[in-house]
């Protein structure tokens, strides 16, 4: 009975196989962010080619940079999650190899210019005057080697995620990284892009001025 009851034990203690981790993004996996330079004023963006890169400055810090589950955004491989910040549109300007950049989808609200060779997402635009957030550009920071941009603040359009693929069931694992790196999931945009939205709209309509 004692080598049957040591049998046991043994077969008890034995380490269950571990599942693998969920890929959010390469930034975000990490769960380490360096803090934005308060005296910073943009850097240079770079797309994938190794050859004849396009090349964008940004002459300006991001705001509201944020992990976007959506699938329009672009993300490096592997990733569930891009990490997506926005800047003023006049601050914005490609440098290198702008012949190879395309539209990706005309018909998007946000007019994503990505790299005809490599497929980067080089920068997003709003071209329709009327929406809230005209006159500003989205940018992906992880394609600058500059140092000083802002971290990524909190979690958006994180259900979407499933559409890209994700596992519905792997949802509350990504939920629960994403709040233990201190990025707060929304299943649309954080509350202050919200009010921007709903400020914007009030102004408008009239309600506001």
């Amino acid at each position: 009975m004692a080598k049957k009851s040591a049998k046991k034990k043994s077969a008890a203690k034995k380490p269950k196989a571990k599942s693998k981790a969920i890929s959010i993004h390469p930034m975000i996996d990490k769960g380490v962010f360096a803090k934005a330079s308060k005296k910073f004023a943009g850097g240079t963006l770079t797309c994938k080619c190794s050859v004849d890169p396009v090349i964008v400055s940004i002459g300006a810090q991001t705001a509201h940079n944020h992990a976007c589950g959506c699938t329009k955004c672009w993300k490096p491989a592997g990733a569930s999650f891009s990490v997506v910040a926005v800047v003023g549109r006049d601050h914005v300007k490609v440098t290198a190899n702008e012949g190879k950049l395309k539209i990706v989808d005309p018909s998007a609200t946000i007019q994503r210019h990505a790299c005809t060779a490599c497929g980067t997402h080089m920068y997003g635009r709003i071209e329709k005057t009327s929406h809230g957030f005209h006159g500003l550009d989205f940018v992906h920071t992880e394609l600058s080697k500059d140092k000083g941009w802002s971290p990524p603040e909190f979690a958006a359009f994180a259900s979407s995620a499933i559409e890209g693929g994700v596992d519905p069931a792997n949802m509350a694992a990504i939920r629960s990284r994403l709040k233990k790196v201190g990025l707060a999931p929304y299943d649309c945009l954080s509350p202050p892009l919200m009010d921007y939205l709903a400020t914007h709209a009030a102004k408008a309509s009239g309600v506001l001025k």
